[in-house]
């Protein structure tokens, strides 16, 4: 481990913190993310959900998100699995390593230690997934809880059972966009076995495309305008 090594984990560290505060719109950035956008429809849903007389497409769409949610768990759990048998062959991948002409590290202490940081990610995606998946059944529950319109005679109580409805559904895809863009940055991550400057370069990368997504993206337009992509 160098100076620069330190430099590239702190430059990863740093670009991973600051763009999850700039997605939650934590930042001072006047320009709304896609995130913050998509949790005004997730209000919006419930409040029109608890609306209907039939909610069974609702329901279908809560399973939906909830699956989701469980296929990801699963891949990081698989992933951490490919993680530790990764460790068991150090000195073969190492023996791979010298034939490539990519300068990968050749120092089986170091390797390691990279491959536990990596182990690290993906545990901590691991449990963001599965808190959002234990809140996406809360969210269930709380939908369930919601009276038919038909049944009240007090507005605000069919919508103060919609807004808890919706802060919780929020609150499970915050769980959610945290452990996927941790997987995102898993990818810039791997740049570390080759130079801790392709890992800040690779993070750098990452961290652009994500920006784009959340700041530039059609998708984001389409939210905010509804204006049709072409």
């Amino acid at each position: 481990m160098t100076h620069l090594d330190y430099l590239a984990i702190a430059w990863f560290a740093l670009s991973w913190f600051s763009f999850s505060l700039a997605s939650n719109n934590h930042l001072p950035i006047k320009r709304a993310s896609l995130t913050t956008a998509m949790n005004q429809h997730r209000m919006r849903w419930m409040q029109v959900a608890a609306r209907r007389d039939l909610r069974m497409i609702d329901t279908a769409i809560l399973a939906g998100l909830q699956n989701g949610t469980a296929f990801f768990a699963s891949t990081t759990i698989f992933a951490i699995g490919g993680c530790f048998a990764l460790l068991g062959a150090t000195d073969r991948v190492l023996a791979i390593a010298d034939d490539l002409p990519i300068p990968l590290v050749a120092d089986p202490a170091v390797f390691e230690l990279k491959v536990f940081g990596l182990i690290a990610i993906f545990a901590y995606a691991f449990f963001k997934f599965g808190w959002s998946y234990r809140l996406f059944n809360y969210t269930t529950i709380l939908f369930g809880a919601i009276p038919m319109k038909d049944d009240l005679r007090n507005e605000q109580e069919l919508n103060a059972a919609a807004n808890r409805a919706a802060s919780l559904n929020t609150l499970a895809g915050r769980h959610f966009n945290a452990g996927l863009r941790a997987i995102f940055l898993s990818i810039g991550y791997l740049g570390w076995f080759v130079d801790p400057v392709v890992l800040m370069g690779s993070t750098t990368l990452v961290i652009l495309v994500l920006i784009r997504r959340q700041f530039f993206s059609k998708a984001r337009a389409a939210i905010l305008k509804d204006t049709p992509i072409h």
